[in-house]
């Protein structure tokens, strides 16, 4: 887990964290530790605890969808919406196992599920089945309070929300990598929900101009909602198609928004759609392969606007939270042969991995790029007996590997035309 805090408050905030871990009821006591990134000055990070193989399974069973177990795993209880199913006379106050479905077979109500399932740990029934299925209609409230997940990853609702931004490692490093400057023009092509938008505005002491857009009106909500939550004012959401962003004359209105001149930014951010198969959790994969094959035509229709919509000597960064090889190096090498004014460049901070062979770059050129692929090493986990004796630097090394699979690419155009 990562964070960007107002590094002014930093100190408090490390010493905030520590304190609500500790008086947590699923940590008991133990004293979670809060590391600074070695490399990301405003990173904070919180190792996730787990799996635990010794937790009592109970009688007493709740089925919830997959979306609502992807939170528990994170750290979230279970909400009312979320519940599929319970055990037939399950009622407030009972110790109960919580389970999701994670191919959506069980049905809504359901007294006994026998479909496959996966465990996410112990908690408490605050209600009871009839009131969690009542007919007069559907709650909202906590369902069941997680006393002991399978994975201690403690919540982070309301916990200093003007402070702190909660975004996976990768999608933090990206921002870093793009580098804005004070002062600068920025575009971020595909932003929502603006975690590294709202990033970007902080590195650049929002000081500038970032333009956010996204083709979702909901999703460009959210993206002011959290540019006003950290008070970044250089920020300018758009509800606007990025492979629609290119103005082809000059327009008599001289209007802020999109569609823009060719030349007009600084930078780039391209964090394109993507067939998400590096996003963990993830206990279930419902795209089918004409879906999955979809995201490149399009990646690469974003990426034709941002390469004309980018200044010479102006920085572009191509990313997606995919380990797909057409997604991420097949399309590296595409633009920089249909792009000459491209060029790749180091980046920096490098934690991740190099490129992956099979798409014709050469070996320097896979060395330029970074992929955080999970599954190419072996991970134990963080082991809650051992964790008090865990050196701070093997548990940043775990950090660094153990999280959601991510690629990224920068390049710089030329000033050549």
């Amino acid at each position: 887990m990562s964070f960007f805090p107002k590094i002014s408050f930093q100190r408090e905030v490390e010493e905030y964290l520590t304190k609500v871990f500790r008086n947590n009821e699923q940590f008991k006591g133990l004293c979670v530790p809060v590391l600074e990134h070695p490399k990301l000055q405003d990173i904070l990070l919180i190792p996730v605890i787990g799996p635990r193989r010794d937790l009592k399974k109970h009688a007493s069973e709740v089925i919830v969808g997959a979306h609502c177990g992807y939170a528990v795993l994170r750290g979230a209880h279970v909400y009312v919406p979320g519940i599929i199913s319970t055990s037939t006379f399950m009622k407030a106050g009972d110790l109960v196992s919580v389970y999701s479905d994670i191919e959506g077979k069980c049905k809504r109500g359901a007294k006994e599920f026998e479909g496959v399932k996966v465990f996410l740990g112990n908690g408490i029934s605050e209600l009871s089945r009839s009131e969690i299925f009542s007919s007069s209609g559907p709650l909202n409230g906590m369902g069941i309070r997680m006393i002991e997940p399978v994975y201690l990853s403690p919540s982070f609702d309301n916990v200093l929300p003007s402070h702190l931004f909660l975004q996976n490692l990768p999608s933090v490093v990206v921002s870093h990598i793009l580098s804005p400057q004070p002062g600068e023009r920025i575009l971020d092509m595909c932003a929502a929900p603006g975690g590294k938008t709202t990033h970007l505005a902080t590195l650049m002491h929002d000081q500038g101009e970032v333009i956010a857009m996204d083709k979702i009106a909901n999703k460009v909500k959210k993206i002011k909602q959290n540019a006003e939550l950290l008070q970044l004012n250089c920020i300018k959401p758009f509800c606007y198609d990025g492979t629609k962003a290119l103005s082809v004359e000059k327009r008599e209105d001289e209007q802020e928004g999109p569609p823009f001149l060719p030349e007009s930014f600084d930078r780039i951010l391209l964090d394109a759609p993507c067939s998400g198969m590096g996003q963990r959790p993830n206990m279930a994969y419902s795209l089918t392969l004409k879906e999955v094959t979809s995201y490149q035509p399009l990646q690469r229709k974003l990426f034709t606007v941002a390469v004309k919509l980018l200044k010479p000597g102006g920085v572009l960064v191509y990313s997606t939270c995919t380990i797909t090889l057409s997604e991420n190096e097949e399309q590296v090498a595409w633009a920089l042969k249909t792009f000459p004014c491209l060029q790749l460049h180091p980046q920096e901070p490098h934690i991740g991995g190099e490129g992956m062979r099979g798409a014709g770059l050469s070996l320097d050129q896979l060395k330029l790029l970074q992929r955080f692929d999970p599954s190419a090493v072996t991970l134990q986990g963080v082991d809650i007996n051992s964790l008090q004796d865990s050196r701070e630097d093997d548990l940043i090394s775990l950090a660094n590997k153990d999280c959601i699979g991510f690629f990224i690419a920068k390049f710089i155009k030329s000033n050549s035309k």
